[in-house]
C-alpha cells in the first residue's frame, strides 16, 4: 500500500517500539515479565520460554532471591570481582554481583537487591543477608 504522506508508517513503527519500552525501576527495585498465559517470570525476554507467547506483564520485584552459582573473576578487572546467578523470589533467575567477602558467597546463600544497576557494567548488585561462615573463631 503506497502511503504519501508516511504517517502511517511513522505511527507503526512507534506503536511496535512501545512494546520493547518497559518502564524504568528505581535505584532499589528490579523488573521483571511474568506471561499472563502460562504465568512464567523471565527477566528480559521478548516471548515466553514455556508457551512462546509474547502478551508479557512487567511487575516489581521484592528484591530477594538467593545465590544458585558464584564465580570470581579476574580478567579486565584491576581486582577480583564476584559474577553470581541469583534465583529471585519470584521464581526468575538474573546474572548480577553479589557484595561481601569472596569466600562467603556461596551457592545458596541469601541475597537482597541493594542497587539495581552497576553504574559500571549496567548489573543487578545484591548485599549478602547472612553472615558468612566461620568455622575458627
Amino acid at each position: 500500500m503506497y502511503h504519501p504522506s508516511g504517517t502511517a508508517v511513522q505511527q507503526t513503527v512507534r506503536s511496535t517500539a512501545g512494546v520493547l519500552d518497559r518502564p524504568r525501576a528505581d535505584g532499589d527495585t528490579i523488573l521483571f515479565q511474568r506471561c499472563t498465559w502460562c504465568a512464567t517470570t523471565m527477566y528480559h525476554r521478548l516471548l515466553c520460554p514455556v508457551c512462546q507467547g509474547s502478551d508479557l506483564r512487567t511487575e516489581r520485584s521484592e528484591g530477594a532471591g538467593t545465590v544458585r552459582h558464584a564465580t570470581v573473576v579476574h580478567r579486565n578487572t584491576p581486582a577480583a570481582r564476584n559474577v553470581s546467578l541469583v534465583e529471585m523470589a519470584e521464581g526468575f533467575v538474573v546474572r548480577g554481583r553479589v557484595m561481601g567477602p569472596l569466600v562467603g558467597i556461596h551457592s545458596g546463600a541469601r541475597v537482597r537487591l541493594s542497587t539495581a544497576q552497576d553504574p559500571v557494567r549496567g548489573e543487578p548488585v545484591f548485599q549478602l543477608l547472612d553472615e558468612p561462615y566461620r568455622a575458627w573463631r
